[in-house]
Formats: C-alpha cells, structure tokens, sequence
C-alpha cells in the first residue's frame, strides 16, 4: 500500500545519505525532535512581543506545564489542562489573591498514554488517551479526582503520526471524539482513523460520524445553529503554500476529501487519480488557513461583548515552510451571509522566525477573560479586558 510519512521520508533520506530529498524543516527544533520546550517568556519580553486585540492585556496565567495542550474550566474556576507528552492531567487554580497569576498546580492524573481531550459531565471528567476513552469521578468543589480512572472505551486506533484525541459532547447527547490520520497521506487500513467517530455518553453504538479529516485536531459547536466545526491540518511536501489547512463544517456521512483531494476538492498528486468521483462527492472546506499553519485548538465565544459568537483558533505554527507562519490566535467571524473573516487576536509568538511559543488551544474563562496553552513554553496565558 503507498503510504507517505513524515518519519519514513526522513529516515529514509538519512539512511542513504540523500540530504537533498530531506523536505524542508523550519520549525523549534527542541520540539520537533526531542519533544522539549523553552521557559515561559518573561513579563518583559511578553510586553515587547506579544499583541492583543485594543483594550486587552496580556499575561502568563500559569507556568511550568510541559507540553501543556487541551483546556477545560470547571463550574467553579478551576482550569483543567491535559500534557500529552508527559501523560498527564493538571489542576490549575484560579487567580483568588488578584496578581494576575494562577494560586497553584497540582496534577490529577499521571501515568497516561497521551491525554488530550477533556470533557466533564454528570459529575465525571472525561480524558481522551491515545487509544481509550476514560472517566473519574471529580469533585468541582475540590477540584479533586476521585477513584480509579474507567477507561470505558478501548480499542481507537493510537499512535502514528497524529496520535492526540479531541474530545467533546454534542447538543445532541452524544460523546465525539476525533482520531487522526496515522500518516502524512495514505489509505488507512482502519477507516475510523481520519475520521470524527460518535459513540452514546456510555460507549456505546461506536458510529464514523464524518471522515477524510486528516487530522480534525478539535471541534465545537456554533452558538445558536448547533452546527458542528473542525479545525484539520492539511498535509505536507507540497511546497510552502499548498495545500490549505481548513476548517470544516462537521456533517453526518460527510467526507472531506483526504487522501484522494486537498484544499477545494483540488486533486491529490500521490492519491488522486483515479479517485475523480471520490472528490466530487467530497466536501470543501468552511474556511481555509494558510498552509501549514496547524489549526489546533478551537472554542466558540459564548460570553457578551465584541467576539461573541465568534469563533478564536490556536496556530500552532509551521514546520514545513521555509518561512515560518502561523504561531498565533485569530478569531474567526461569520457575517450575514455565512462569510467567514479571520483576524489576528494575539500574535508575536514568533517574531523575524525566532519562536518563544506555540499556542494548542484557546477557551473562555468563566471571568470573561481567554485563556491560551502553549506546549512549547509549557505556560498558559490570560487575555483580558484592562
């Protein structure tokens, strides 16, 4: 079966001493080859790279964190973030002394096979490892995990190139949960991998609700329409500008084009041909971001003020470029007619290609204020009103 991988294009290059296939790497490389970070930037240089939208201000919340990717507040303020790398789940209390900071960080969880979504619900908190969807009782007055983790599905295909799982419950009830592909481009063997799959809230009735996502990172549902989005990183070796990465407007039965179409139903070069059909019948994407730009994390603005019912996405910034692009937020904002403008809402992640973070995901906090994870600096940030 042809199948194109990140790790096999490079490994295979080096075995042969072929420099000249290597595809082109411009991203933090403590990260992309041993998993690192840096420390989060000081208050100083914060206030000399980073940009908020007019009337913001922004500031590290919460530090220390490695790898620190999907969030989620419970009812009573208290943040819950997962470390994927690390195989963790941590606790992070709100700021109740006014400094503008976290009160503290203690981890729930350890020992887990790459956590990354969250959810809570009926008393449980829901964690989306790998290859297993567990549950344990919490305490939200505690913020305190009780018992033994219930890992009450088994069996999603893991690992590969795209190994973290999002996490979510729909208006309708039922627990989704995206698994991404396990390459760069193939025909996956398993057809739940590239695919947003759909079980009831006990486990039950395991449904391919959409497929040909490559890798639908994280999803949430538009206020007032219900209507369920995706964020899905586009491929890599086509050069910097292609193909888009995309947001994608999640439908039943819908299939968005990988691996046989990328970007607006434009045919693959390794698995287009022939596959004519399959792309006419694809859907194209709602949006598309910039290429290589990695849209990770996305969270609808349910709160008052001037982003409600907007959408904000983290960049999680290129690597196969020869210029980097992306490390950023922006805000998506949908007009009358359903056109989608995106906008910059914090930037300066990167600044003339030097890289102190890299945002995962972005959510509202119950103070009205926005929170930001970034698993290169292993900090979160806050963005609020002055």
């Amino acid at each position: 079966m042809k199948r194109l991988g990140i790790a096999s294009v490079l490994l295979t290059c080096l075995a042969i001493g072929a420099c000249s296939l290597l595809p082109t790497i411009n991203a933090p490389v403590l990260q992309i080859f041993l998993w690192g970070g840096v420390d989060a930037p000081e208050a100083a240089t914060v206030n000399e790279r980073m940009r908020a939208p007019a009337g913001y201000t922004v500031k590290v919340f919460a530090e220390g964190l490695p790898n620190v990717r999907e969030l989620l507040f419970t009812p009573s303020g208290d943040l819950i973030a997962a470390q994927a790398r690390e195989g963790k789940v941590a606790s992070i209390a709100p700021d109740r002394d006014g400094d503008g900071r976290s009160d503290g960080v203690a981890i729930l969880m350890s020992g887990l096979n790459g956590p990354n979504g969250l959810a809570l619900r009926d008393g449980w908190l829901y964690v989306a490892e790998s290859d297993a969807i567990g549950k344990i009782r919490f305490d939200v007055a505690a913020a305190e995990t009780r018992g033994e983790l219930d890992r009450f599905i088994t069996g999603i295909p893991g690992a590969g190139n795209h190994w973290t799982r999002g996490l979510g419950f729909g208006p309708d009830g039922g627990l989704y949960v995206s698994v991404g592909s396990s390459c760069n481009v193939c025909e996956e063997a398993d057809p739940r991998r590239a695919a947003i799959l759909r079980y009831e809230p006990d486990g039950s009735n395991e449904q391919i609700y959409a497929s040909g996502l490559r890798n639908a990172v994280d999803f949430d549902w538009q206020p007032g329409t219900g209507r369920m989005f995706a964020t899905d990183n586009g491929r890599d070796l086509l050069g910097d500008d292609f193909p888009p990465c995309e947001l994608n407007e999640v439908k039943r039965g819908g299939h968005y084009g990988w691996p046989f179409a990328n970007g607006d139903k434009i045919p693959d070069p390794d698995f287009g041909s022939d596959n004519q059909a399959r792309i006419d019948a694809s859907i194209s994407p709602a949006f598309p971001f910039r290429a290589h730009n990695a849209p990770l994390g996305i969270s609808f603005i349910r709160g008052t003020g001037e982003y409600q019912n907007a959408a904000l996405v983290a960049l999680h910034g290129s690597w196969n470029r020869t210029k980097k692009d992306g490390y950023k937020v922006v805000s998506l904002h949908w007009d009358a007619d359903g056109k989608i403008e995106q906008r910059d809402f914090l930037v300066g992640f990167e600044k003339d290609e030097d890289v102190i973070g890299r945002p995962a995901d972005v959510i509202e906090g119950p103070d009205g204020s926005f929170y930001i994870s970034d698993d290169y600096a292993g900090a979160i940030y806050r963005v609020s009103r002055r």
